[in-house]
């Protein structure tokens, strides 16, 4: 199967995005894997001053993960998806956060930013050059920025592959059978066994000027499918501790 991309992924998930938060409900530690990840980016002062960019914001769950995290950081969120978009403008937000319609390639030209720290959730495997989406974000966040990418990329074990071959034809294609969205689920199943593995993202990250970059994994049956990605714009710091 060839993966869906650009504007055929961006109408995929305008389709979709009625029934993507009941689906995402269904997933164990979905909402509690996003939020510990928000946290490892570990905002000081609950994010007082700071400028927060969520990229690829879909519906809003990983831009109230943010909120929990740093409840007093100026977010942007941002997604090529107009339909996401809509489902998230629906929900209640406090004067902090304002949402924008943008891919992650267009961001850096549209005069946003700059940013202290970037969260990025289940976006990476869905962008056509990851690497020109990490220059742009490199280009937006401050010296020293903070980044903390959420991400399906499997561990490089056979286990973790089969386990994900198996969680893809088992549930997440009859999901997208079940409610008419076939081709976008049967794309976000392939697109992560076709995704870097997670030491392999690692090393872009670094070869793409990211220091202290780290991969670690997430709890429950995703461990070794889902890993929180921290990097730094800028000179190497002493490495933290995951929390």
């Amino acid at each position: 199967m060839t993966l869906l991309r650009d504007d055929d992924l961006a109408r995929a998930f305008d389709h979709a995005s009625h029934t993507y938060d009941r689906l995402t409900a269904l997933n164990p530690g979905y909402r509690t894997e996003l939020l510990r990840s928000a946290r490892r980016l570990r905002l000081p002062d609950d994010g007082d001053g700071l400028h927060v960019l969520d990229l690829g914001c879909g519906t809003g769950a990983s831009t109230r993960a943010l909120l929990r995290a740093a409840p007093r950081a100026r977010v942007t969120a941002v997604d090529a998806s107009s339909g996401m978009l809509q489902r998230a403008l629906a929900k209640p937000w406090p004067a902090n956060v304002r949402f924008r319609h943008l891919t992650a390639e267009d961001v850096a030209t549209a005069g946003e930013g700059p940013f202290d720290a970037v969260f990025a959730a289940y976006l990476f495997r869905n962008v056509t050059d990851p690497d020109e989406v990490m220059q742009a974000l490199r280009s937006l966040l401050r010296p020293g920025g903070r980044l903390a990418v959420h991400e399906y990329s499997l561990s490089g074990s056979r286990v973790d592959r089969a386990v994900w071959s198996a969680v893809g034809r088992g549930v997440i294609l009859p999901a997208g059978t079940l409610t008419g969205d076939a081709t976008l689920y049967r794309h976000l199943w392939r697109s992560v066994l076709a995704f870097d593995t997670a030491p392999a993202f690692t090393d872009r990250l670094t070869r793409n000027g990211f220091t202290d970059a780290r991969a670690v994994r997430v709890a429950g049956w995703q461990t070794g499918i889902v890993h929180t990605f921290l990097a730094r714009n800028g000179r190497a710091t002493h490495a933290e501790p995951a929390r």
